[in-house]
């Protein structure tokens, strides 16, 4: 059984807290991925469950075991760096068995044991190369047979695509995908690359600061973000924020108001700072949002920037005269620059004035001094019942 439980775990080196009161529980043949900015404290978690670090306070249970204290080759682990360290005056054979030949296991052993690795990772015939002989994905398969041989209960991979070209990261991300189907066994990888924690786990831990921010499948994590700092980690490009205060009638912005009940939110009442969140996908051209069941009132803009990516365009919009206190991409730093994804056959073009709308029921709010999330939409009744804000717009 590869179950991991991480209970309160903590490390501290002298003034600096690299990760506090960490708690995971992983169950047996979950791929979980540790995801966060550089400096996070996910790689120190990583290497407190492979024993490389002792934790400062406590536990952590491997198969059942408590495994706080214990050496790493007493874990039931196996460990792929970024740094791939491969013998290089050893073949691909001698690289993939110098664990098991260090334990002296019987040659019959070794040899069954490398010979399913190397099926699995398609190494056949390989095995008398040397590791300048291979690319750089062949030599990362390496190292993950290197791991697969110790059959472990849990493996650990620290950014080990890191060091790979793009191309060759999409593919060995396939590949590792079907590595773990293969294996059926326990994976915690670690990762700041956004599409690798997406693509590849069943669960992602969002970490920022030595804290666990959020721990749940990638499309929860996008769609209901725990707090600010997950909404504007993960997705690419960031959600699109904007600070502003509760009123009667809704949330209302330096540069555009949102119409909603306050009183559909449990705890929040006028006078309330919220920051509103929506992703670039989530706003559109007013003459495009006929599918949209419910659209925000007309917020006036200017194009600023578009940058064709092939199957979409990202439009980067002027929400105000000025850069203050508007819409960004920052949930800490705020500014009239507001993004939208349209689609390629988009008739657009710089300093040109539109008029946007949001999708109501993609919109997300969050309490403004605790970053906690209030809401993931604002599908309920409005401040007018029976009206929508397109036809309450035509009214005024």
């Amino acid at each position: 059984m590869g179950t991991v439980t991480l209970d309160g775990v903590t490390k501290r080196y002298a003034d600096v807290t690299a990760v506090e009161d960490m708690s995971l529980d992983i169950e047996d043949g979950e791929f979980v991925t540790l995801v966060g900015p550089s400096g996070c404290g996910k790689s120190t978690t990583l290497e407190t469950i492979a024993g490389l670090t002792l934790p400062s306070s406590g536990s952590i249970t491997i198969a059942g075991r408590d495994v706080t204290d214990l050496p790493p080759k007493d874990r039931g682990i196996a460990m792929v760096f970024q740094n791939i360290a491969l013998f290089p005056h050893m073949d691909v054979y001698d690289n993939i068995s110098f664990g098991l030949r260090l334990r002296d296991y019987p040659t019959e052993e070794i040899d069954r044991r490398v010979e399913r690795a190397t099926e699995i990772v398609q190494l056949e015939g390989m095995l008398e190369r040397k590791p300048d002989e291979l690319s750089g994905g062949q030599r990362q398969r390496v190292a993950i047979a290197r791991a697969i041989v110790r059959e472990p209960e849990v493996f650990l991979m620290d950014e080990p695509l890191a060091n790979l070209d793009a191309k060759l990261r999409v593919h060995m991300r396939t590949e590792l995908q079907r590595l773990h189907k293969e294996l059926d066994t326990t994976i915690i990888y670690v990762t700041h690359d956004q599409a690798e924690a997406m693509t590849m786990s069943d669960r992602i831990a969002v970490i920022d600061a030595g804290r666990l921010q959020q721990i749940a499948p990638p499309l929860v994590c996008y769609n209901e973000p725990a707090n600010l700092f997950v909404a504007g980690f993960i997705g690419s490009p960031s959600m699109n924020f904007a600070a502003g205060e509760v009123t009667a009638d809704g949330l209302a912005t330096p540069h555009f108001d949102v119409a909603f009940d306050p009183g559909q939110l449990p705890g929040v009442s006028p006078g309330e700072k919220l920051t509103l969140g929506v992703r670039p996908e989530d706003v559109y051209l007013r003459e495009q949002a006929g599918g949209l069941a419910n659209p925000t009132r007309s917020i006036p803009a200017r194009t600023d920037v578009l940058e064709p990516m092939g199957d979409e365009i990202f439009v980067y919009l002027l929400t105000g005269e000025t850069a203050e206190g508007g819409m960004g991409t920052d949930p800490d730093e705020t500014t009239s620059q507001l993004l939208m994804s349209v689609d390629p056959d988009t008739d657009l073009e710089s300093d040109r004035d539109v008029e946007l709308v949001l999708d109501r029921e993609r919109v997300h709010l969050f309490d403004t001094e605790t970053g906690e999330a209030v809401s993931h939409t604002l599908e309920f009744p409005l401040a007018e019942p029976g009206a929508t804000e397109t036809e309450a717009e035509g009214d005024d």
